[in-house]
């Protein structure tokens, strides 16, 4: 009978082995090219911002206004998208996030002033509300939690491998002309619609549950289903009732989850945003030599993600592998402050290792923690909380630039958050309080 037993377990690791092996092969490289065009798409306005002030008007503050939009709206419809992605199922739900993004970033190139301006920055932030959040929490469904970290640091690279081909591909995009549009229309256009068209494949590829699968056998979707289903027992035994929407708001660890998110968020989006102007008062570079440039910090922010991925998953400590990605990216924009733009370019780039870091790092903690049941609402809470540093900061600094002509202050404001969040992480658990810190298939020590 032993025996018998033994060889039903090492059936069922194998066949859970293969299965996440095959997972990973199908999903996860379409998630980093969708996330790729998503995050081109969302920030390529960095670097048409001159040529929509000298054609249409639309200055500093208003150009920080407008890019901050996108994530009011991102905020107020991420919940809502993420529950109906758990009642329609995922293929349904992220194809069809994708087509309206597309469609309304395609739209960007028609704009005649500000208030149009601002309307598609907005929507934009509507249609793209639920596709981060529903990925991670569709590995929730699809990969056991020592797999997790992972998979959401490949994914996360998609933004960092968007961040370094968007400044050369938008740099050639410009250089597009006819049929009466300048080259910023076009660039807003063609990269609307390729995600227009990446959404059908969306469709055929995309399964929403393993059972779903056909690429997997029988035996791979048993395992993988009873392998997920028995971590969710294990945090249904530690918190037998299910939590409320007021018990969850009250909870202190998720709005920690929010608080540090929002603080990295702060940094992304403005170095995202600001970047391409720093880079062009380094000299006079033409529209394809800023997008090089452009590419630097991104590339060596990928190099920095797979390193910290590499160590957190040696020395257990996710907290402080955080911290120390934080501390980074505070040193980095405090540098920035002390010199040129050439200075400003090159702390940037450092900073960039470590914000880029810090975000790949962070998600494994709250997903950790989490209640399988009420994940998607409270993933899309914390993302779309932590998303309105991307409103905080583009705003602030297009402020900041049009009333004192410097985003000096700007600068100090993120190294000091940075330095804010690298402290309180601390406090930040990734097991539910009375759980074993096997949960997530790793040991990890708890904080209360």
């Amino acid at each position: 009978m032993t025996t018998s037993n033994s060889r039903v377990n090492e059936g069922a690791s194998s066949a859970l082995l293969s299965a996440v092996s095959k997972v990973k092969r199908h999903v996860l490289p379409l998630f980093v090219i969708m996330f790729i065009v998503n995050y081109i798409d969302r920030v390529n306005i960095g670097f048409v911002r001159t040529y929509m002030e000298h054609d249409l008007g639309i200055g500093a503050a208003a150009y920080g206004l407008g890019a901050g939009l996108f994530f009011i709206g991102y905020a107020l419809f991420e919940v809502p998208s993420n529950i109906l992605l758990q009642k329609v199922g995922a293929r349904i739900w992220l194809t069809r996030i994708m087509l309206t993004w597309g469609l309304v970033a395609a739209g960007m190139a028609f704009i005649q002033n500000e208030t149009h301006f601002y309307i598609l920055r907005f929507l934009l932030g509507v249609a793209e509300a639920g596709f981060f959040p529903g990925v991670i929490y569709y590995f929730t469904r699809w990969l056991p939690g020592v797999e997790r970290g992972k998979a959401i640091a490949i994914f996360l690279s998609g933004s960092a491998i968007a961040s370094l081909i968007s400044g050369p591909l938008s740099g050639a995009l410009l250089q597009v002309s006819g049929l009466g549009l300048h080259g910023w229309q076009w660039m807003y256009f063609i990269e609307g619609m390729v995600s227009v068209c990446l959404c059908f494949f969306v469709w055929f590829w995309l399964d929403s549950k393993p059972h779903d699968a056909k690429w997997l056998s029988r035996d791979e979707q048993d395992a993988l289903v009873n392998a997920i289903d028995a971590e969710q027992l294990e945090r249904e035994a530690a918190t037998p009732i299910k939590p409320s929407l007021t018990t969850l708001l009250k909870d202190r660890q998720i709005i920690l989850f929010c608080v540090i998110y929002f603080f990295i968020q702060l940094t992304i989006y403005a170095a995202t945003f600001w970047l391409p102007s720093i880079i062009k008062k380094m000299g006079d570079l033409s529209d394809m030599q800023v997008g090089l440039f452009n590419s630097i910090p991104w590339l060596l922010s990928i190099i920095g993600m797979y390193a910290f991925a590499s160590f957190s998953a040696k020395w257990k400590h996710q907290q402080a592998w955080v911290a120390v990605a934080l501390l980074i990216a505070a040193a980095g924009m405090f540098m920035s402050t002390t010199g040129g733009p050439v200075l400003a370019f090159v702390a940037i780039c450092f900073a960039a290792l470590g914000f880029k870091s810090a975000s790949s790092l962070f998600w494994p903690i709250p997903q950790a923690y989490l209640d399988a049941r009420i994940a998607a609402g409270v993933i899309a809470l914390i993302n779309s909380v932590g998303n309105l540093g991307g409103f905080v900061a583009p705003t602030t600094f297009g402020w900041l630039e049009e009333h004192t002509g410097s985003i000096q202050g700007g600068l100090y404001g993120l190294a000091g958050t940075s330095i804010i969040a690298a402290i309180i992480v601390f406090a930040a658990r990734n097991t539910p309080k009375g759980a074993p810190a096997t949960i997530a298939g790793k040991t990890a020590p708890t904080h209360s």
